[in-house]
């Protein structure tokens, strides 16, 4: 018994962040014997198990919207201390349910890492895309375009504090009005003719602006051709960065991780418990009379029959 006691305190206190020296102190209160930094690490290798089965899981029916985002932790490779990307995405399925559908490490985020990322999930069974969100790194665009056949959605968040660089501090919050009054409108044609209007209007004085405008368009307002519920949610990676938040912050106590192997687990463990706690739930996060008519699959497409 103190032995299964002493394991379940371990691996909750790792996937929460504390740091060795912490959880060391937190057995001794609990009137156990302390803790070596090995004993830590082999307590919490059985983590690893139940990690991979989550992150190999196959990936069941349609996903009509992801959400892919990276975050950036520090490793030792060959005696040196770089910075690694870690991609996660999250997808809706055609129930209405979000799920965390993986995790992947890389060097940067480079189209080629793009491309093997994804094309790992379609192994696994993903299918049924419709619209990819992410911000709008390099390669991405033309990955989502060839590797899923989707519409791919540029974060309007990130769009935005990219735009208003160019607007200087003084005219920053006239540009965001302006610029607000497209995302306004009730269905992507008007969208974007108020976007047209407005990168007009500010032309004459801000021409950098408008250029900027004026290639954005189609990718910040991809999301307006999707249904009305779900737009709050699918213009911007917001669902997502809530989540790289948390791996942040359990990360940070780590700092430098002494390989790969430690990323995967620990970034792992803290994905699992986040989508256990989803699946708990109750409610879908998009409503499932909403959300079916957009899966390939014919039978989730019927119209639901009135009891």
């Amino acid at each position: 018994m103190a032995e299964k006691a002493l394991t379940a305190v371990v691996q909750e206190a790792y996937v929460q962040g504390v740091s060795t020296r912490s959880v060391d102190d937190l057995v001794q209160a609990m009137g156990m014997t302390g803790i070596s930094k090995s004993q830590v690490s082999r307590l919490c290798g059985e983590i690893d198990d139940k990690v991979k089965a989550f992150l190999a899981r196959p990936i069941e029916g349609d996903w009509p919207y992801l959400w892919i985002g990276a975050t950036y932790v520090k490793v030792r490779q060959q005696g040196r201390i770089v910075s690694v990307a870690v991609i996660v995405a999250v997808g809706v399925n055609s129930d209405g349910r979000r799920e965390v559908l993986g995790m992947d490490i890389g060097p940067s985020e480079a189209e080629t890492f793009w491309t093997a990322f994804l094309r790992k999930l379609a192994r696994r069974g993903l299918r049924g895309v419709k619209l990819v969100v992410s911000d709008a790194h390099e390669g991405i665009k033309a990955t989502v375009a060839k590797m899923l056949n989707a519409t791919w959605q540029r974060c309007r968040v990130h769009f935005m504090r990219n735009a208003l660089a160019h607007a200087g501090k003084s005219g920053r919050r006239v540009v965001s009005a302006f610029i607000a009054t497209a995302f306004a409108q009730d269905d992507a044609e008007a969208a974007k003719t108020q976007w047209r209007k407005v990168a007009d209007q500010l032309r004459p004085k801000l021409p950098k602006l408008s250029g900027f405008l004026d290639d954005a368009d189609t990718d910040v307002l991809a999301y307006m051709t999707f249904p009305p519920q779900h737009r709050t949610k699918l213009h911007s990676t917001n669902p997502i960065e809530r989540l790289n938040g948390e791996i942040k912050r359990r990360t940070e106590v780590v700092g430098i991780f002494p390989n790969e192997d430690a990323i995967v687990r620990l970034i792992g463990a803290i994905l699992l418990e986040q989508n256990d706690e989803w699946a708990f739930q109750r409610a879908r996060y998009m409503t499932l009379e909403t959300i079916a008519p957009l899966s390939d699959d014919p039978i989730v497409s019927l119209p639901a029959i009135a009891s």
